[in-house]
């Protein structure tokens, strides 16, 4: 029981380090801007953030997939543009495209199978786990109209807000709700074939 706890406190931290490491550049960027009120400062600090975390991944020999690539990417140029304009919005609106990404990436069906443990892909229902993965999907592609209207309409403070907040809460929350339902089903699966098993009795003996 001991074991099976720890690895799933284990996965819970995974997730949310993922979370934390998807979000630190936004997050410093509004942390030292809110601060400061200083767009460059701000957007330097951000840039650096994904630069170091993008270093470190290849000093650890860490494999860089295409979203890693992509967040890098996309600080690098909006944070140009950030820094040309010294408009704060265009790198306010990188969560939009990041989230995008990502949902268009959990719209391949199946996409979260791989990713559960046995335990789960010897009891959940496919249509489970196929539809957790579109709910998923979901949540992406509405956080990241929230983060553009917001982004563009509303003040910075607002971005803020939503970014520390209402973005990394909702899938905090999300998580937590995936879990809860996921051990429920799994545990009435587990009950229900030790029931069955036990209303069939011991096999037959084989004579000796």
């Amino acid at each position: 029981m001991g074991f099976h706890r720890d690895r799933r406190v284990k996965q819970m931290q995974t997730a949310l380090r993922q979370l934390l490491s998807d979000f630190l550049s936004a997050i410093v960027f509004l942390m030292v801007y809110g601060l400061s009120d200083d767009v460059y400062l701000a957007t330097g600090a951000a840039v650096g953030v994904a630069l170091v975390q993008f270093a470190s991944l290849r000093l650890r020999r860490k494999p860089i997939d295409a979203m890693q690539w992509l967040a890098l990417g996309l600080v690098l140029v909006l944070g140009a543009a950030t820094l040309i304009t010294h408009d704060s919005r265009f790198i306010m609106v990188k969560p939009t495209i990041v989230h995008g990404a990502i949902g268009v990436v959990m719209l391949r069906r199946g996409w979260m199978i791989r990713y559960l443990p046995p335990i789960a892909r010897d009891n959940l229902p496919e249509s489970v786990m196929v539809g957790t993965g579109y709910a998923w999907a979901a949540l992406m592609f509405v956080l990241g109209v929230l983060n553009l209207i917001i982004a563009i309409g509303f003040s910075f403070r607002a971005w803020a807000w939503f970014i520390t907040f209402g973005a990394v809460g909702a899938k905090v929350a999300a998580f937590l709700i995936q879990y809860a339902a996921f051990r429920i089903i799994i545990r009435r699966r587990q009950r229900s074939r030790a029931a069955l098993a036990a209303a069939r009795g011991p096999g037959p003996a084989w004579p000796s």
